[in-house]
């Protein structure tokens, strides 16, 4: 209930600052459970990626730290994140998102690089879509990149791409997860280039 809540809020806030928001390949996404994945271009892409999956509802991995507030915390837990070490990572990392995934009722975004400032991609979505036998769903987010830039109203586009499976008894060597980076890397690739040719990301805090 809190989550339906939080959404339609979220919506109507987004709608009156920018309101150019485009969703697109929707018809992509699975009927079941899925982990959304893609590159983390800025703080805000998370939730134009879960307004863009709706009604699908999703669960969020967020840095133990924002759990420390008591109201802080009561809205992110009620908004389905659950917390995590990115320090010192523990087995919870996995099996919790493993543990709703598989009873179908909520689907998980991951942004495989970790950060907002980094390229590299890890196999943390890897491991949970194996072991909880659901499929990863390449998306990308083009537009504004900070808060203000959000009110200039310029079009946001989110873009989902195929389904990748993983078969259960796929080991996951260091072989087979480049080549799965490398699939999921042309994947959004190939989302930003039918989105826009000429796009490049360049991070606002590089500039």
């Amino acid at each position: 209930m809190f989550y339906s809540f939080a959404r339609g809020i979220v919506r109507i806030i987004i709608f009156l600052i920018n309101g150019n928001a485009h969703y697109i390949n929707k018809e992509k996404l699975p009927e079941g459970s899925y982990i959304l994945v893609g590159p983390h271009r800025t703080w805000f892409d998370p939730i134009y990626f879960a307004l863009a999956g709706s009604p699908k509802k999703f669960s969020f991995m967020a840095k133990k730290e924002l759990f420390v507030n008591p109201i802080l915390r009561y809205i992110l837990i009620h908004a389905n994140a659950f917390p995590v070490d990115r320090e010192n990572p523990g087995p919870s990392t996995i099996k919790t998102p493993v543990k709703f995934l598989k009873k179908g009722e909520l689907s998980l975004i991951m942004f495989p690089s970790g950060t907002r400032h980094s390229e590299e991609l890890k196999g943390g979505s890897l491991l949970i879509a194996r072991m909880a036998q659901v499929p990863l769903v390449p998306a990308v987010y083009q537009g504004p990149l900070t808060f203000k830039q959000l009110f200039s109203r310029k079009r946001i586009t989110v873009s989902f791409g195929d389904p990748i499976y993983l078969d259960r008894k796929t080991k996951l060597t260091d072989e087979v997860q480049a080549q799965m980076d490398t699939k999921l890397t042309d994947a959004f690739k190939q989302l930003d280039m039918d989105i826009n040719p000429d796009f490049k990301y360049v991070d606002p805090h590089k500039k």
